[in-house]
């Protein structure tokens, strides 16, 4: 049970290619955001649409099959954990991130052109 207790799935569209971090250590991050879309209809019939936005840190193997596969658009499932950390902005003020560390991705639509 506790693989459960911090685990998230998605499906969406990305938002750009990935950007790809290749470190002197070897290891390879591509770091991109996900756009996830719910659709309902209001107590007044109409139809309403909300978009949320994810970042996703995809590592190693996984990071080459993104970098590979995927481009802005690309159409995905991911499966991963959250992380939060912090950060100092430009101006000094402390920033809150959340990001989907994934550790499963499949790829839903057609193969990209090489």
């Amino acid at each position: 049970m506790n693989n459960l207790r911090n685990r998230v799935t998605l499906i969406g569209n990305l938002g750009s290619k990935p950007e790809i971090i290749t470190f002197d250590s070897g290891k390879k991050l591509a770091k991109v955001n996900i756009a996830t879309t719910d659709r309902y209809r209001n107590s007044k019939g109409e139809s309403v649409e909300k978009t949320y936005w994810h970042r996703l840190n995809i590592w190693n193997g996984l990071a080459d099959v993104a970098e590979k596969y995927t481009d802005k658009g690309s159409e995905i499932a991911v499966e991963g954990r959250i992380v939060y950390s912090s950060y100092k902005d430009k101006e000094g003020v402390e920033r809150q991130a959340t990001e989907i560390e994934v550790n499963e991705l499949l790829l839903l639509g057609k193969k990209r052109d090489s």
